[in-house]
C-alpha cells in the first residue's frame, strides 16, 4: 500500500470525534485504542525513509486551547497562529503538500468602505487582490481577519494531509511538535467583539470617538423657489402645523408589502402597486390610516418649495379636491366595507409657477373579516400641464368635425364667449319678438318684423336698431369650422362690416338708421373630393340705411335680414379621357423600293417605273400560283 492510500485512510480515523481519544497512549477505558495505535506504528515503520516527513519550513505556534476544544495530553497550547508574520526558523513545518492559509474572504468585509479601490489596512478587501497583505499594510484593521479554529494531533502518527482544510505543523514552548488543521467553522467568523458602553468609559469613548455634529440641509440652505423634476412634492397639515412630503407607497421585499416612505416625485408620472396584510382586521378596520380615504386628502400642497417660508399664505397653497364620492370605513357584522383599494391622483403643473390644482379619486371594496387576510392596494400619480380654463361653447352638438354640415347652426364668437349666429323672428301680429332664429350653415333665409323703439336719442336709436338686427351680443368673429374651439384664436375669422353714420348729410334734424342687414357668407369645400369639408372663407355685414325725420320718431319700423351663402368651391380640373392611339405611318410606302431600284439616286423624279417593276412582279407572283 502507498503512503498516500495508507493516510487517506488514517487521516479520517484520527480526526474523527470517536477515536479522538485513541490518540492517548493505551488509556484504559479505551479497549479499541491499542490495535489501531500498533497497525499505525507498523505502516509508520514500513515506509522507506524517503517517505517519512522531513523538516523544511518553521512553523508557527499552537492555537490557544480555546479555540482547539477538546485537546489531549499530548496537544500543547500556545497563542492562535498569524499566518501574516514571518515563520519562525529552526523549527518543523507544513509538508511540501500541506495548503497554505492566505487571507480568506470574509463573508462581510466590513472595512471595505470603497467600491472597486483597496482601502489602506483593510486585509479582506478583495480589490486589494493581496495573498498576504501583512507584507504591504503595517498593519490589519479590526475585523479584516477571519477568527481560526484548529485541531491538533501529535505530529508522529501523521506523514502526509490529504485533508481539504489548510494544515500546518506547529511546535509548542516545549519543542512537542503538533499537527494542526484549520477548521471551517462558520460559528467562529466573528468580526470583533464588541464594547461594553456604560456610565465609567462613556465620557472617555465620547471623547476619542467624538466630532462636530453635522446640521441638515434644510436649516442651512434656503427652499428652492420652485420645483424640479423628481424633487418630492411638499404637503402641509394645518391641523397639526407639519410640513410633510406627498407619499406614493411602493412594494418592498418579496412579499411586495406596502412602505410608506416612497415619496412622489415631481413630474414623475408612475403607478406603484403593493400589499397590505392584517392579523386582526377587525381591529384595523377602522382605526388603520391606510384603508382610510380621508389620510389621501386631508393635507394641502405646497405650490412651490419657498411656501415653506410663508405657511399661513393660502395663496401658496393648493387644496386636493376629491373626483369621485368616498364613505368613511365601516365594520358590518364579519365585512370591513369602503376601504381603499386604489388612489389616483391628477396634478395640473404650470413651469416654474409650480403646482396649480391636485385631485384625487379613490376606488372602494369591501373585505371579509378572516386572519392572514391581505388587501392589494394601486397608487397612481399623473402630472399634466396647466391650460386656463375658457369660456366654451354651449353644452350641444358641433356644427361638423371638422366641416360645416348643412343645416347646423351657423357658430359665432364675442370676446370669449361662443354662440350661434341668430336672425329676426317676428310674431303673429308682425312685431319683432325677443325670441331669435338661429342661421342654419347652405341654408339662405330672408325674415322681418317691425320693431316699435324705445328710445329717442339718435345714437342710442342707431344701436337699439343695430342690436334688433344682429342680436345679443354682436358676432365679432365666424368658425372657419364647424368643430372650432374658442380658446383657440386661430379658427376663427373676423366678420366684415360697415355701420351707418350717426347722421345723414344735408339734413340737421335727420338720423340715419339701419333697416336691412345681409349676412354674406362665402365658403367652400376643401379637402378629398370623396369626402370634402366645409369651411367658412368669410363673412359680412352689409348694411342698407334710412333717413328719419324727427316727426317720425317713435313709429313702427320694418327691419328684414337677409342670408346668403355663396359657394366659392374652386373646382379641379376634371380628369381627362382614355389616351387615344395614334397611329403613325411612313408618308412614302414605296421609299425603300425607290432606292433599292435606282441606288440612291432621287427617286422622287420618277416614282412610275417602281410601282410598275411591283406591278409586274406582284402579276408573276400570281400567275405562278394559278397554274
Amino acid at each position: 500500500m502507498e503512503a498516500d492510500g495508507v493516510v487517506g485512510l488514517l487521516l479520517p480515523v484520527l480526526l474523527s470525534g470517536d477515536l479522538r481519544s485513541c490518540l492517548t497512549p493505551l488509556q484504559p477505558g479505551c479497549p479499541m485504542c491499542t490495535p489501531q495505535l500498533l497497525l499505525l506504528t507498523v505502516v509508520v515503520l514500513m515506509l522507506p525513509d524517503a517517505a517519512r516527513p522531513q523538516p523544511s519550513s518553521p512553523a508557527q505556534a499552537l492555537p490557544t486551547s480555546s479555540a482547539l476544544g477538546p485537546v489531549t495530553p499530548e496537544v500543547a497550547t500556545a497563542a492562535t497562529p498569524d499566518w501574516s508574520e514571518d515563520p519562525t526558523p529552526g523549527t518543523p513545518s507544513v509538508p511540501e503538500n500541506a495548503t497554505s492559509d492566505s487571507f480568506p474572504a470574509l463573508p462581510i468585509c466590513i472595512c471595505d468602505l470603497t467600491p472597486g479601490t483597496c482601502d489602506l489596512n483593510c486585509c479582506c478587501d478583495k480589490d486589494c487582490g493581496l495573498l498576504h497583505p501583512r507584507t504591504v499594510f503595517s498593519f490589519c484593521l479590526p475585523g479584516s481577519v477571519r477568527s481560526s479554529s484548529w485541531v491538533c494531533v501529535d505530529h508522529s502518527l501523521i506523514f502526509r494531509s490529504n485533508s481539504p482544510f489548510p494544515s500546518r505543523v506547529l511546535t509548542d514552548s516545549s519543542g512537542i511538535a503538533q499537527f494542526c488543521v484549520h477548521v471551517n467553522n462558520s460559528k467562529l467568523n466573528y468580526f470583533q467583539k464588541l464594547q461594553t458602553v456604560n456610565a465609567t468609559n462613556f465620557e472617555a469613548l465620547a471623547a476619542e470617538f467624538g466630532g462636530q455634529s453635522f446640521v441638515s440641509t434644510s436649516e442651512t440652505q434656503p427652499p428652492s423657489p420652485f420645483y424640479r423634476a423628481g424633487d418630492p412634492i411638499l404637503t402641509y397639515y394645518p391641523s397639526w402645523s407639519v410640513v410633510s412630503s406627498l407619499r406614493q407607497p411602493a412594494a418592498v421585499g418579496a412579499g411586495g408589502l406596502c412602505t410608506e416612505s416612497n415619496p412622489a416625485g415631481f413630474l414623475e408620472s408612475k403607478s406603484t402597486t403593493c400589499t397590505r396584510f392584517f392579523r386582526d382586521l377587525a381591529s384595523s378596520c377602522t382605526s388603520e390610516p391606510a384603508l382610510d380615504a380621508a389620510t389621501y386628502y386631508n393635507f394641502t400642497v405646497l405650490k412651490v418649495p419657498r411656501g415653506m417660508t410663508d405657511l399661513q399664505n393660502a395663496k401658496l397653497q393648493v387644496p386636493v379636491t376629491l373626483a369621485s364620492e368616498i364613505s368613511p370605513p365601516l365594520l358590518v357584522g364579519n365585512t370591513c366595507h369602503n376601504i381603499v383599494s386604489q388612489v389616483i391622483y391628477e396634478i395640473e403643473t404650470n413651469g416654474t409657477f409650480g403646482i396649480q390644482k391636485v385631485s384625487v379619486s379613490f376606488r372602494q371594496t369591501n373585505l371579509t373579516v378572516r386572519p392572514g387576510v391581505s388587501l392589494q392596494q394601486d397608487f397612481t400619480i399623473h402630472f399634466r400641464a396647466f391650460e386656463p380654463r375658457m369660456t366654451a361653447l354651449p353644452a350641444g352638438p358641433r356644427s361638423g368635425n371638422p366641416g360645416y354640415l348643412v343645416g347646423k347652426p351657423l357658430l359665432v364668437l364675442t370676446g370669449d364667449l361662443g354662440h350661434s349666429m341668430t336672425l329676426l323672428l317676428s310674431e303673429g301680429s308682425g312685431i319683432c319678438s325677443v325670441k331669435r332664429h338661429e342661421v342654419q350653415f347652405g341654408v339662405n333665409t330672408v325674415s322681418g318684423c317691425k320693431f316699435r323703439p324705445k328710445e329717442v336719442n339718435c345714437s342710442h336709436l342707431q344701436e337699439e336698431i343695430y342690436q334688433a338686427l344682429h342680436g345679443r351680443p354682436r358676432p365679432e368673429h365666424i368658425a372657419i369650422f364647424g368643430n372650432a374651439d374658442p380658446a383657440q384664436k386661430g379658427g376663427w375669422t373676423r366678420i366684415l362690416g360697415r355701420n351707418c353714420s350717426v347722421t345723414a348729410a344735408n339734413c340737421a334734424s335727420c338720423c340715419l338708421i339701419p333697416v336691412s342687414l345681409e349676412i354674406q357668407v362665402l365658403w367652400a369645400h376643401i379637402g378629398l373630393q370623396s369626402n370634402p369639408q366645409a369651411h367658412v372663407a368669410g363673412a359680412r355685414f352689409l348694411y342698407q340705411c334710412k333717413s328719419v325725420q324727427e316727426h317720425q320718431r317713435g313709429i313702427e319700423v320694418p327691419l328684414t335680414t337677409l342670408v346668403n351663402f355663396v359657394d366659392i368651391t374652386q373646382k379641379p380640373e376634371p380628369p381627362r379621357d382614355q389616351p387615344q392611339t395614334d397611329w403613325k405611318l411612313p408618308f412614302d410606302f414605296f421609299f425603300p423600293f425607290k432606292v433599292a431600284f435606282n441606288r440612291g439616286a432621287r427617286a422622287q423624279k420618277d416614282s412610275a417605273s417602281p410601282v410598275l417593276i411591283l406591278c409586274i412582279f406582284l402579276l408573276g407572283v400570281l400567275s405562278s400560283q394559278t397554274k
